[in-house]
């Protein structure tokens, strides 16, 4: 992992960003297995530096990422002018300086400058007041990268749980789920288990809309004509989808356990049971992109900002899912590029009948 370099966006400076970044990198030494760069302001950080701690930290202020050294604390300077920070609160320049430094990340990550993103969190009001015309940070970078589709993915030890619609009002979500849009969930789903975490052959469970998933229609049809025919198309696709469940009882049994991943329709319906299990102790990963971005499962908790309270476990967990997934995708392409080769060495092997030299044989791709 010692090649992977992973750029850090500050998010919303009035927040507790740079304190769980800081935390992590420069008193738990999170970095020390892979390069870190952040993306924000070297006298904003100094800022939130002095507010934990006294203790001399040097930073490192570099033009771009491929200057990031090891082992220390890089900082790409996404703007010039002096800042006004206001703790605690939500405002336009907070949320101009959030947007400056994900707008520079994500250009460095689409050009492979970086192997992967963790953002740190933004508010959503002071991101608006700044023009940010996007709800957040998995739909920007979703449209940045041309994707049509991504999945928000929440991430512990002990579960893994999606959510086919992300940030919509409730009243939104029946008319958005439809069949085609949770089966490509429960696909992006199926392939992210098997690349990024390496499950070979995962099992999905899909939740039901409605209580008791309907209960047979009594309760709704969704979950009967779009969400059940959608879990059944992904099984004739090879994939092991079960459900719809209730999600009360499936989570209030322990059912979870039994899955590798599991599909909620909705924000809290996926949320709620996530952070009550695993609260502090898991990771935001944007499942389905071509790159790889996590970040905390906690907001910019403006009511601790600037108090030296914030606890960066679930940052630090963040990078090091990053830095895992980037991994496992390497091992992924490399275990199936040798895989091709050893088809085209049989291949070669039936139309010769001799042992030759497949190097010597086939071209380079």
């Amino acid at each position: 992992m010692e090649n992977i370099t992973i750029g850090i966006t500050c998010g919303d400076i009035n927040g507790i960003g740079l304190e769980i970044i800081l935390k992590a990198l420069a008193l738990k030494k999170a970095s020390r297995t892979f390069k870190t760069v952040i993306y924000g302001s070297t006298k904003v950080v100094a800022y939130h530096k002095n507010i934990i701690t006294q203790e001399t930290i040097l930073f490192n202020s570099v033009q771009t990422a491929e200057e990031a050294q090891a082992d220390r604390i890089n900082i790409i300077n996404c703007w010039q002018d002096n800042v006004n920070i206001t703790l605690g609160k939500p405002t336009d320049v907070g949320g101009k300086c959030a947007f400056l430094a994900l707008e520079r990340a994500v250009a460095d990550l689409k050009s492979g400058v970086i192997d992967a993103l963790v953002t740190a969190p933004i508010h959503k009001k002071a991101m608006q007041m700044a023009d940010f015309p996007f709800v957040g940070h998995t739909e920007y970078i979703t449209d940045a990268f041309g994707d049509k589709d991504s999945l928000m993915l929440m991430v512990s030890d002990n579960l893994r749980i999606g959510v086919a619609t992300n940030h919509l009002p409730i009243r939104e979500v029946p008319k958005a789920i439809t069949t085609e849009l949770v089966l490509r969930k429960i696909e992006i789903l199926a392939e992210t288990l098997r690349i990024d975490f390496n499950q070979g052959k995962p099992t999905i469970a899909v939740l039901g809309l409605n209580p008791h998933a309907g209960d047979e229609g009594a309760i709704g049809t969704e979950d009967d004509k779009i969400v059940r025919p959608a879990v059944e198309r992904a099984k004739e696709k090879g994939i092991l989808a079960f459900g719809p469940y209730p999600a009360d009882g499936f989570f209030g049994s322990g059912q979870f356990t039994k899955f590798d991943g599991v599909l909620a329709m909705y924000h809290d319906q996926g949320l709620v049971p996530f952070k009550t299990l695993s609260f502090g102790e898991g990771t935001n990963y944007t499942a389905g992109l071509a790159s790889v971005r996590t970040s905390p499962d906690h907001g910019t908790a403006y009511d601790i900002a600037g108090k030296g309270e914030a606890d960066e476990a679930s940052f630090v967990r963040a990078l090091y899912l990053a830095a895992d997934i980037v991994h496992n995708r390497s091992e992924y392409l490399e275990m199936h590029a040798n895989s091709l080769v050893q088809q085209k060495r049989k291949a070669l092997e039936s139309e010769t009948g001799e042992d030759e030299e497949v190097e010597d044989i086939i071209p380079e791709e």
